[in-house]
């Protein structure tokens, strides 16, 4: 038996959605109804609840207070400098603090769950590894084969907290039975993307090539993918990226807030599965802003809040 805390279960008209709130409020499964099909929508090992392997690499990994890489895990802020704590296998500090520590639920319901972290009370051995304490709120909600995420960060210091945000989520491939991944496309409205050299943005920005260009449609297998893409485009008040499964005719729509700026697409090499990854900010932006590269990251006063949301559905294709 696992010593594990069991995850919360929501559901709603035949839809479920699985979270961990001991690991990072992982929402580590979606099972969305869609007509008489059921459609497993996120990815994770199949033990990943018993076992709680890799927080980054199964579910929705929830990336806080800074999404992807701190080169060195080194930054300046405020005159001080400021060492994260490096993995022995890794170079660089990845993905935030909140992925693969407890969470607090602060409410729940059937459909509907609240989480929250904060640095200080929750993570408190790398509280001296950022400038200030920080705080963040999830709300998940199971709306029929939408999952709804709403996200509320906030500043609970006395002193201004720099920060960012993003998502990591796991879409399995083919999302139907009989699909196959060769024929699933994805898209997204971007126009450019940062230039990389290990991971890590030089500060340029450059045309996206032809193999990798999602903004007019990629089949997934085109190419090998982990970039970094801007020049997003919003349809109104949103931003959608799309994943179709051509043969089986379904869809994934995971739909922003139009100030989300950056997002990142990764296909891992040992699974059948993509990541659409929308950042507020670009890898490694803490040290970019200053630099002088407009990197998009946030700093937020004493008491102030910022919220935002996404959205995934699963949903037949619309012709």
């Amino acid at each position: 038996m696992s010593d594990f805390e069991s995850p919360i279960v929501l559901s709603d008209a035949g839809s479920t959605a699985s979270i961990l709130p001991d690991y990072g409020f992982n929402c580590f499964e979606f099972r969305a109804q869609v007509g008489d099909r059921s459609i497993d929508v996120i990815d994770s090992s199949p033990d990943f609840a018993e076992t709680r392997q890799r927080a980054s690499g199964n579910g929705i990994p929830i990336l806080f207070p800074f999404p992807n890489r701190i080169r060195d895990g080194r930054f300046s802020w405020d005159g001080q400098d400021y060492q994260i704590p490096l993995s022995p296998d890794r170079p660089n500090a990845i993905h935030g603090f909140a992925l693969d520590t407890p969470w607090r639920v602060i409410e729940r319901g059937a459909n509907r769950v609240v989480g929250e972290w904060q640095l200080s009370r929750d993570d408190p051995d790398r509280a001296a590894a950022w400038p200030t304490d920080c705080l963040i709120q999830v709300a998940y909600e199971l709306s029929g084969a939408t999952l709804r995420s709403k996200i509320r960060i906030i500043n609970p210091d006395t002193r201004p907290m720099p920060w960012g945000f993003g998502t990591h989520a796991y879409f399995r491939l083919p999302l139907g039975e009989e699909g196959s991944v060769e024929r699933c496309l994805i898209e997204a409205p971007v126009g450019k993307q940062w230039e990389l050299e290990d991971c890590l943005p030089t500060g340029n920005i450059v045309p996206i090539p032809a193999e990798k260009d999602v903004s007019r449609g990629a089949y997934v297998r085109s190419a090998n993918f982990d970039d970094v893409l801007t020049g997003v485009t919003a349809q109104g008040d949103h931003i959608a990226c799309v994943i179709m499964d051509e043969q089986s005719g379904l869809e994934v729509i995971q739909a922003c807030d139009p100030r989300f700026r950056e997002i990142v697409v990764y296909t891992p090499a040992d699974r059948d599965a993509v990541c659409m990854e929308p950042y507020t900010c670009v890898t490694d932006a803490i040290n970019l802003e200053q630099r002088g590269v407009d990197a998009g990251w946030h700093v937020l006063e004493p008491g102030e809040t910022y919220e935002t949301w996404i959205d995934i559905t699963a949903r037949p294709v619309i012709v």
